[in-house]
């Protein structure tokens, strides 16, 4: 072996001992790099949270900047968190630093810079032997560890929340670890509805208690508040005021009063809100995503006055709801749900073989990355159903949501409505139909429900457009 390789293995055992996004079993395959990009780069740019904060992007950055392959940028980005830590905290950075010398070790190695490299190994030496705790259980080390789980993907969310937990645990007053722990069980929360008190809504108001000023934990207290109970729909509301008012310019609070507004039936005002917010987000996938949103119910409410000279408003509306989300899924090639959306609106448009070729598409990035394959059946079947009138087909695809997501999703639970007024109106022609009673012997081996009593379903709508209508009214997600 050459005096450079046992340099080099040498090296590297320290290396994967270390704390740091190298060691985090971060894996670039579960990752829409340029979407993190975006967003962290607009984090830097807006200057969003404490100086902390900021070094703290910096440093998730220069890990991103790595896997894009550019590693001149990550080091510069990374030695910007260690001097922004340092102008904050002063002499008491030492905890603080110690995931950024874990990436600047692993950068330099990267780039060859051995003795460099070992120069920050020996850095994080010195500063493991001024404590007795090992760093995978400091605060600090945790809380950053939690910060770069909830901003890097959706699949680490619940990863988020655990070592998030323990940071709180060992630092109960730290108000970034609080918040951070009250996001990530916001987004880990699954189904539509809560109840007040579910853990989200608890550190959420943990959060804001010990800062006041925290108007993203508010927002999202407001919106947890609205899903939960219609008695609460005045706290609801005071939350997200307050929040807007405290923060008018933050985008992060912005989208989610847009947000709030739309599924409140105030779709203009959500519409100004969001589009000043995309002034200052312009590659926000998540914004055009709302937006995209606020237009679809604009077009569903003017479908339904079914006036004959609102037809042009009508097609104004889905356009508008496409340009959206077109702009979102070219921000974000992996988005699931706009990219399902965006294929049913194209089948609203008639421009169903272009409708095809997405859904193809979305079925295959779905499964490739073996996300939401549940949300890309439920919109398939809609696609099916309303565009193609293939009830058979929808019947299928809807039952294939249902099966993957019994309980957990709002498509599931969509599914087994839809599924429910299918075989309501076959047995309001046939009480025997034999294809009705096996799609509510389905409905039942999924979900538990009683399917014998044919009166609870006469009593539902009869109007599948209607219902499909309301259903698009009350989508609420939370998990962007």
């Amino acid at each position: 072996m050459s005096e450079m390789s046992s340099i080099q293995d040498s090296l590297q055992s320290k290396l994967d001992q270390l704390e740091c996004h190298f060691t985090w079993d971060i894996k670039k395959e579960d990752l829409v790099l340029p979407d993190i990009l975006n967003r962290l780069e607009e984090q830097v740019k807006m200057r969003l949270g404490r100086e902390q904060g900021v070094a703290r992007t910096h440093c998730s950055l220069g890990y991103v900047k790595f896997l894009l392959g550019c590693k001149e940028e990550a080091l510069t980005h990374l030695l910007k968190s260690e001097t922004l830590i340092k102008e904050n905290l002063g002499i008491n950075c030492d905890k603080t630093l110690i995931v950024t010398y874990g990436n600047l070790a692993w950068i330099n190695y990267h780039m060859k810079n051995y003795s460099e490299s070992e120069s920050y190994l020996m850095k994080l030496q010195k500063i493991n032997e001024t404590f007795s705790a090992e760093p995978s259980s400091v605060p600090e080390v945790l809380g950053e560890k939690g910060w770069a789980y909830l901003k890097f993907s959706r699949k680490y969310y619940d990863k988020a929340a655990e070592v998030f937990q323990k940071a709180v645990e060992m630092d109960p007053e730290n108000s970034e670890w609080n918040a951070g722990y009250a996001k990530a069980l916001f987004r880990t929360e699954t189904g539509t509805f809560c109840t007040v008190d579910s853990p989200a809504i608890k550190q959420l108001k943990q959060a804001i208690d010990i800062d006041p000023d925290d108007d993203a934990s508010r927002v999202l207290l407001g919106v947890k508040f609205l899903l939960c109970s219609k008695e609460l729909m005045n706290e609801s509301e005071k939350l997200i005021e307050t929040a807007l008012k405290g923060s008018p310019e933050n985008p992060h609070v912005v989208r989610y009063v847009g947000k709030f507004f739309r599924n409140q039936g105030s779709v203009d005002r959500s519409v100004a809100l969001l589009k000043k917010a995309l002034e200052t987000s312009p590659n926000s996938g998540f914004i055009h995503h709302q937006l995209a949103m606020c237009y679809k119910t604009k077009k569903i409410n003017l479908q339904k006055e079914k006036r004959e000279v609102n037809k042009s408003e009508v097609n104004n509306a889905r356009n508008q709801c496409i340009y959206h989300l077109e702009k979102a899924i070219s921000l974000k090639a992996s988005f699931i749900i706009a990219m399902s959306e965006l294929a049913l609106q194209y089948g609203e448009k008639r421009d169903l073989p272009k409708a095809e070729k997405l859904f193809d598409r979305t079925f295959k990035t779905a499964r490739e990355k073996n996300d939401s394959v549940h949300v890309v059946h439920y919109f398939y079947a809609e696609f099916q159903q309303y565009c193609n009138r293939c009830e058979d087909f929808a019947i299928s695809h809807y039952k294939q949501c249902l099966e993957m997501s019994p309980h957990a999703s709002s498509e599931g639970n969509r599914s087994a409505t839809k599924l429910k007024n299918i075989a309501q109106r076959y047995i309001k022609d046939d009480p025997g139909d034999w294809k009705a009673n096996e799609i509510l012997g389905f409905i039942y081996q999924m979900k538990g429900e009683m399917f014998g009593d044919t009166k609870s379903y006469a009593a539902t709508s009869g109007n599948e457009e209607d219902d499909e209508s309301l259903s698009n009214l009350c989508e609420i997600n939370c998990k962007i």
